[in-house]
């Protein structure tokens, strides 16, 4: 259309009738004369308004998704280590309750046999001195370690200290084919020596030929001269199998320790012995063995039938 005087009268008198429909609307409100007009409208117009929208959303939809994604990624990662942090803080409660009760069950083990302890932690093993069953731990010579002191822990007899660092110190484990130590037979008192055989239970001579040994009896040590490098009284292990004694001077029995010398980790170094041999006393309660359930049975004869089993006279 070509801008003239007349295009412009026109566009003007179209404006003006359009106020004056909207004022003729808004003011009929539902009675309103061009409410059909409208509907019409909305009729034509609708299916077009809803295929734009249809059209537009996606585009939308996926501009939130993206958002809403980095948020749940940011959620996701929040959630994935506060979970790894969790899992970290329950392993180190578990930890360190496994080392309490060890600790507790060691220090229950010191009080019984009156020994005086340092404890310490085993921070490394056997490799590091070689090819034999050795550890070190945490604890040296400023910590009033000495060489050839009793290493012990909740269960019995760990090893012997031969080795000393300032703030560390090797111990050779009992079950060391290079390890001796005297020991004392519960209740019997019968004397012997016990020698280490690495993962195999430990070899103990009888000095008596002739002692009445049995499977389930136990050992402690008997203690060296001046309590190095043994201290008495500590729970050495259980007989496992005895050998024939064969007329010797002595006599073979195998012991398997109560120590596991392989789950070894809080450990107490024997600083003051003491004053008196606790003999066994620092032995756990033996196991009471287990009754054997007893069966009865009553047999009741039939009737007519002989009670001695002889057939009865006709």
């Amino acid at each position: 259309m070509r801008d003239t005087r007349e295009s412009r009268l026109l566009l003007v008198l179209l404006i003006a009738i359009a106020f004056a429909l909207i004022t003729v609307d808004i003011r009929g409100g539902e009675d309103s004369p061009v409410d059909g007009a409208r509907r019409g409208a909305a009729t034509v117009f609708g299916p077009i308004e809803d295929g734009v929208a249809t059209a537009v959303d996606p585009v939308g939809n996926a501009i939130q998704a993206v958002r809403d994604s980095g948020d749940r990624h940011d959620r996701l990662t929040r959630l994935e280590r506060d979970n790894a942090e969790l899992k970290a803080k329950l392993g180190s409660d578990e930890r360190n309750r496994s080392r309490g009760a060890q600790l507790d069950k060691m220090l229950k083990t010191a009080g019984a046999g009156r020994y005086g302890i340092k404890g310490a932690e085993v921070i490394a093993i056997g490799a590091a001195q070689g090819f034999s069953w050795t550890v070190t731990i945490d604890a040296g010579a400023n910590d009033g370690i000495e060489r050839d002191m009793t290493v012990l822990n909740g269960d019995g007899l760990v090893g012997r200290v031969t080795t000393v660092g300032p703030n560390t110190a090797t111990v050779l484990l009992a079950n060391d084919p290079d390890f001796t130590v005297g020991t004392r037979m519960e209740s019997t008192d019968e004397l012997g020596f016990a020698s280490g055989q690495g993962d195999r239970p430990l070899r103990v001579e009888l000095l008596n030929g002739k002692a009445k040994i049995k499977k389930g009896d136990r050992l402690v040590t008997f203690g060296s001269q001046a309590d190095k490098p043994f201290v008495p009284g500590v729970p050495v292990g259980t007989v496992s199998r005895v050998d024939p004694s064969g007329g010797d001077l002595t006599r073979t029995i195998h012991v398997t320790p109560f120590v596991a010398f392989s789950k070894l980790d809080v450990v107490g170094v024997v600083v003051q012995a003491p004053r008196k041999d606790p003999r066994d006393t620092v032995l756990p309660a033996a196991p009471k063995p287990t009754p054997r359930p007893t069966v009865t049975v009553t047999v009741t004869p039939s009737a007519g039938a002989p009670a001695d089993g002889l057939q009865q006279e006709q």
